[in-house]
Parts: C-alpha cells; structure tokens; sequence
C-alpha cells in the first residue's frame, strides 16, 4: 500500500480524499495556490506545498510544479480527484515516467475515451449500444449534410474534444446545418484547441443516466449501479440522485452489463463512470466515459455503503476488485451547492462567508471545505458543498432535503440554496417526471 499521497486538486475533493487516506494509515500532501492558503484540505493534510499563484493555469494545471512537489515530500502515489488534471493523458504519462503511482486511468485509457469519436468507434466495437451517427469526425458541410439526412433530423454535432456543452449544437432541419457547424467548430477551437466534429442523432426527452464502474488491473470489472443525473443547466449538473426513479430491475441489468463491456474494451482501470442517455422508451445509448471519480459519488457510496475512494486507492496499488455488481438499498439525493445567485441567471458570487450553519440529523452528509469567514476565490469553479440525503424511499428523501435546505445558512455571498429549495416543492420533480429538458422550463 501507499505510504503518502500528494492530493492534486483544492476544496472539497482534497479534503474528502484526505479524510480516507487518513483512514487507511496513508500520509497527505496537500498542494495550494495562494488563493488557497486558508483552505481546510491545506489544513488538515500531513504536509502542504504552495505551487503557483491563484489562476489554475499557473498552479493546479501546471504539471511541473505537482511533481517537484511530489518529490520534494517523497509521495509515491498522486490522486488528481476531478477536473484539472485528473482526465489528462500527459499528467498520468508523467507520473509514470517519475515512478509516482497516478490513482486513476493509463494514459491510454484516457487518451482512448477522451476523443469522443474513438470512443464510440470502441463502443461500437465492444457491443455497447450507441446513438446513431457518423462513423468518425466530419469532413466537411456536405459530409455532414449527408450523415444528417441518413440519420433524419432533429441531429447534434459535438466537439470531439468536448466537455461541458462547448462546441456543441442542435440542429432541427437541413437549412441550419452550415451555420451550426461554423459557430460549433470556431467554440470547439477555442476552448479545446480542436474543431473535430462528429453527428449523432438528437435523442428527444431523454434521461442522463450514468453507471458507477470499477475494473482492476487483472482485467476484471464490475458495476455499482446507476446515477440520475437528468437535473442539469446548460449541460453542468445540479442534483443528482440513486436510483434512478425511471430505473427497472431490467434497464439495470442492461445497462449495468454495458457499462461493464465498456469497461472491458478498454481494459479499464481504477473507479469511472460510463454515462448513458435514455429514452422515453428506456432504450439507452453510450455518451460518453469519464475516466475518474465523478463529483456525485457521494450518492453511490451512501446507498451501498462503500467508499469509492478508498476503493480507486486499492485498486491503484495492485488489489483485485471483489467480482460483485452493487444495487441500491437506499435512497439519496445530492444537491450542488454553488456560490451562485440564483435570482440573477446563476451569476457567480465569490466573496467572504460571514455566517456559515450546516444542517445537522440523521441521513445527512455534507462534503465541504468551507466555513464561516472563508473566502470564496473567483478563480475556480462556484460549486462549495455538496448537500446529501439518504432515506428508505425517495419521498423521503425529499422530505429530508427540504428540511435540511431549510436549516443550511450562508451569509456573506449569495448560494444556490434558494433554487434548491424551489425545486425540491416542484410537482414534476417530486413526481420522478424530469428529464434533461426540465430547467429549460423551470420558472426562477
């Protein structure tokens, strides 16, 4: 096993990694930009290193200074938790070639389901059903008006290179196309330095759900059920919930086995998630594989009773998985708490916490770095909490998150709470009848 870990991220994922690592006897390396000074993971880990100035591109997205801080506290093993580098094919190649063991995918398998057209090339391959589509990247306009009329409209085309609803566009009817492909071409180059585009059909109504998936180094994997993740704004996700309330013990064997074939194609290694869009008819078609932890882990963990990351830990240090596929036994819910202003198109609002009261009872967990005269950087990303609730049944669970909401005070910056607490009273949520499209509708 490990005997000390440099955690390469900041917040509330730093710290969740450290409490398990704490856990497990294994020592702690926190790294921090200056912004970051006064953060609870730079406080509670063994041992902190400062590597860079406040913005991300200077700090936590530069991959020398991580590993001059590995050696320099002699960590053998470097967890990346989720954004910045924890899906970067470099930074894993690095790692490897220092002899740092890096918790999370090969460069390879990143590499491999990082480019979404390859990707689905390799599902297609595996036996893992896909939304139609072209066969690889566009060539062109009319390369891609001839794939549109194949599949039929409504169509999308996608950066391949994608992430977070850049370089994406819907396109309804034939007369659109062109102007689509420009704009979805020029953001993807912006954003990913890539304007590779390819075509799927526009799946209507659907649901996103996602499959939790572990794989060890012996080629072995197994499935710890499903995530609904349908509650989104402009593709970033808002509440997450286990399981599904459009799941059924058929959909879940399905799609449960396809997220394990997946996994098997690419001889995957460690804890990942295979996402899946379903439609009204509960048929379901690969997205897309996220190659590290997901920020709604929490939900999984709490409904079978397991700790993922200690899981990734095992698994990066050589151990088997047990072979066994997991159902939910429980109920919950997670709600992204962000340093938002809801009543103003979700406006970010960093600033100091004058006042911070967390919510307390049974069925509660709350995953934060944050507390009362604490500093919220503009730098990163808004998220500050994650707000989870575990019950025997999903009304329950919902009853529990509104009396939660209801208790959670933060002063001093505006939070999401507010949109949270509307949402939780909403008909249509409360009656599991939501898909991807609900916020489109939903009246702040």
């Amino acid at each position: 096993m490990f005997k000390k870990i440099l955690i390469a991220n900041r917040g509330e994922i730093a710290l969740r990694v450290i409490r398990t690592c704490k856990e497990m006897g294994i020592k702690t390396v926190a790294v921090y930009s200056t912004a970051d000074k006064e953060s609870l993971h730079v406080r509670f880990a063994d041992e902190a290193v400062c590597i860079g100035p406040a913005a991300s591109s200077s700090s936590y997205l530069q991959i020398p200074n991580i590993i001059a801080a590995a050696e320099i506290t002699n960590a053998d093993a470097i967890h990346p938790g989720y954004g910045f580098l924890s899906e970067n094919a470099k930074f894993s190649r690095v790692c490897q070639e220092h002899n740092i063991k890096f918790i999370g995918a090969t460069p390879e398998q990143i590499d491999g389901m990082g480019d979404k057209a390859n990707a689905k090339a390799t599902m297609i391959k595996a036996g893992v059903p896909c939304i139609p589509g072209s066969k690889g990247l566009l060539k062109d306009v009319p390369d891609a008006l001839k794939v549109a009329e194949k599949i039929k409209y409504p169509v999308i085309l996608k950066a391949t290179a994608g992430g977070g609803g850049k370089g994406m566009r819907i396109v309804w009817k034939k007369e659109e196309l062109e102007d689509a492909w420009d704009s979805a071409r020029q953001e993807s180059k912006a954003a990913f330095s890539n304007d590779g585009l390819y075509m799927e059909k526009y799946i209507e109504e659907p649901r996103h759900i996602e499959i939790q998936i572990a794989g060890d180094q012996f080629g072995n994997a197994c499935h710890l059920s499903e995530r609904d993740c349908s509650i989104q704004r402009r593709h970033q996700k808002l509440v997450e919930e286990t399981p599904s309330p459009f799941m059924t013990k058929k959909l879940r064997k399905e799609m449960g086995e396809a997220a394990i074939k997946a996994a098997k194609a690419v001889k995957y290694e460690g804890v990942g998630t295979v996402e899946f869009l379903v439609d009204k008819n509960r048929d379901f078609y690969f997205m897309e594989m996220n190659t590290r932890i997901q920020v709604e882990h929490t939900i999984t963990e709490e409904v079978i009773n397991f700790d993922l990351i200690k899981e990734q830990i095992k698994l990066a240090a050589g151990n088997k998985i047990s072979g066994k596929n997991y159902e939910p036994i429980m109920h919950a819910i997670q709600c992204r708490i962000n340093a938002e202003d809801p009543y103003n198109n979700f406006r970010p609002s960093p600033g100091k916490i004058t006042e911070y009261h967390e919510p307390g009872g049974h069925g509660l967990r709350i995953d934060t770095h944050v507390y009362a005269g604490y500093t919220i950087p503009p730098h990163y990303d808004s998220m500050i909490a994650k707000l989870i609730t575990v019950a025997q049944t999903r009304e329950e669970a919902i009853l529990k998150m509104r009396r939660a909401l209801d208790e959670y005070i933060i002063e001093g910056i505006e939070s999401t709470i507010p949109f949270h607490k509307k949402l939780m009273l909403d008909e249509q949520f409360n009656a599991g009848k939501f898909t991807t499209k609900f916020m489109d509708d939903f009246k702040f």
